[in-house]
């Protein structure tokens, strides 16, 4: 087969018109021809002349095609007609899969165009006249080539069908790097993620009177791992705190500062301090972690005595309570900077979370898309809210799904849900709360005793419960008549797991446990409160003064 004619009309190539006698190309043996002498080749012009004519470049049509191609490096595979009988296939790539007779359908003699997937693509261009090319296809050997497809025109006149110029580059050393830079990004991704996973909750507190349940959902394989966290603290007498955050970073360094805010949080949550000073000690903390790394967070109490949660925001998207009508609200109170910004005094708001009622704590990887505004996000989420009902778990899947979060989200996504059950029968007989107000004077601690001998009484807890119960009560208030101001109050709660005693007055002041020497006639009060419960504790109220409370676990 004459490869001058194919090499002559593949793209980019025309033939040049016929030279005369004088323009003759010499042999390529003779081109650099020695002297008798065997001198080598004539020397430079001197300074100033023009420069001789060099020996002339050999025209196209007196180069065999044959030897272009042998010569090549690449694999090189001629084929035609819509069979794509086999033409040709140059050194290399008979060196690279064998030897390939001549005018066989290629499907029959050249397995590696099946395995590399070209067979279809030789018919598109065959068919279409257009070049196409892959990249990085992997043979069975373990081979790796990028393979260019050109068509090559045919010749109606004299008979000669289509084309198609195979030209393979073999990249096996290229595919085996990015397939270990894939690797390592993959361990790098996996790693990140245990260690993310860990650092989050392992299970969930679940409170009294609270239902929660969360969702962690990280970002897709082209996103790094975030920092996005949550948290549900039990505060003791029924309070509960919520937090959800998420630091500005990717990867293990974001997911470890996390956990050191993480971390943080739940001690300064042990102070029992009201949600600004939380977010304000968290504030200072997270400049001295990383000053790199910002970070916002949202955290808020839950108190069933007050049916509302008391929440603080640090650069974090608003908390969304959903009615048991379907209504959803919006948390519109003060947002402060985010986390390590510093320079801030952070403040409380409110939003009501009556019986019924539902709340969502979220990160802005469930309503940021880059295509749209982030307040869109947020109202889309509204939207998906309203309609959501059900178990927490079976909400958070819901608004997941509304959303569009998938397992190749480009960003990670948390998302907090609680209810507080609206509850009603058998069940809201387990939930009672009591309380009395305390004038002072000597006849505050017997009237204590004696109301919440009627209360726990009227509780029909056990006999042993009442008599820890109302010396706890006892000890709380003679504890507020002797170090406290009035006004005081005595308060008595149940729940399905719990009875929780809580004393209120209005000295800030907060008690702690000392060990009382035998003469003393005061400081036991504590003591024998922290010795017969279950736990007890303290705190400032947020119009001055403080409350001290004990709980004792009910028998099941």
């Amino acid at each position: 087969m004459n490869f001058t004619r194919w090499s002559a009309r593949l793209p980019g190539t025309q033939r040049r018109a016929a030279r005369d006698d004088h323009s003759a190309v010499p042999a390529a043996r003779a081109e650099y021809a020695q002297d008798e002498t065997g001198s080598g080749p004539p020397d430079a012009e001197p300074d100033g002349a023009a420069p001789g004519p060099g020996p002339a470049a050999p025209a196209l049509e007196n180069l065999s095609a044959r030897d272009i191609l042998g010569q090549l490096p690449a694999l090189v595979a001629l084929v035609h007609g819509p069979e794509h009988r086999v033409a040709y296939v140059n050194d290399a790539y008979a060196a690279a899969f064998g030897p390939r007779p001549s005018g066989f359908p290629a499907a029959d003699v050249m397995p590696e165009l099946t395995e590399l997937s070209l067979l279809p693509l030789m018919d598109q261009v065959l068919r279409s006249g257009t070049p196409r090319t892959v990249k990085s296809r992997k043979v069975a050997a373990g081979s790796s080539y990028t393979v260019t497809c050109t068509p090559v025109s045919h010749d109606k006149d004299k008979g000669h069908e289509a084309g198609v110029l195979v030209y393979a580059v073999d990249v096996t050393d290229h595919a085996e790097a990015a397939e270990r830079l894939r690797t390592s990004e993959r361990r790098h991704r996996e790693t990140a993620v245990t260690l993310q996973r860990s650092l989050l909750p392992q299970e969930l507190e679940q409170p009294d009177d609270l239902r929660i349940a969360a969702t962690y959902q990280p970002g897709g394989t082209d996103a790094a791992v975030g920092g996005d966290w949550y948290d549900v603290i039990t505060l003791g007498a029924g309070r509960t705190a919520l937090v959800i955050g998420d630091v500005m970073g990717r990867g293990v360094r974001a997911a470890a500062v996390m956990g050191q805010l993480r971390t943080a949080v739940r001690a300064y949550a042990r102070l029992d301090l009201p949600p600004h000073e939380v977010l304000q000690l968290l504030d200072g903390l997270a400049a001295e972690i990383d000053a790199s790394q910002i970070a916002t967070c949202a955290y808020a109490v839950h108190d069933p005595n007050e049916g509302r949660l008391v929440y603080s925001s640090a650069g974090h998207l608003p908390i969304l309570v959903r009615d048991e009508d379907g209504t959803v609200h919006r948390a519109e109170g003060p947002t402060g900077p985010p986390l390590g910004t510093g320079g801030w005094i952070h403040t409380s708001g409110t939003i009501a979370l009556p019986p019924g009622s539902t709340a969502v704590l979220y990160t802005d990887g469930l309503v940021e898309r880059r295509s749209e505004d982030i307040d869109e996000g947020v109202a889309a989420l509204e939207r998906a809210l309203s309609g959501a009902k059900g178990a927490p778990q079976v909400v958070c899947d819901r608004l997941m799904r509304s959303l569009n979060i998938t397992a190749e989200h480009d960003d990670d996504v948390a998302v907090l849900v609680v209810q507080h059950p609206a509850r009603t029968g058998a069940t809201a007989e387990l939930f009672h709360n009591a309380s009395l107000d305390l004038l002072g004077g000597i006849e505050a601690a017997p009237r204590a005793r004696a109301f919440a001998t009627g209360v726990l009484t009227s509780w029909r807890f056990p006999v042993e419960l009442c008599d820890l119960g109302v010396l706890a009560a006892g000890e709380l208030v003679a504890n507020s008549l002797q170090h406290g101001t009035p006004p005081m109050r005595l308060g008595l709660r149940r729940t399905d797991r719990r009875l929780i005693i809580e004393v209120t007055d209005g000295d800030d002041h907060l008690p702690r446990r000392r060990r009382a020497d035998p003469a003393d006639e005061a400081g036991r009060g504590i003591t024998i409160v922290a010795t017969i419960a279950t736990a007890w504790g303290s705190r400032r109220t947020p119009g001055g003064g403080k409350a001290v409370w004990c709980e004792f676990a009910l028998p099941r």
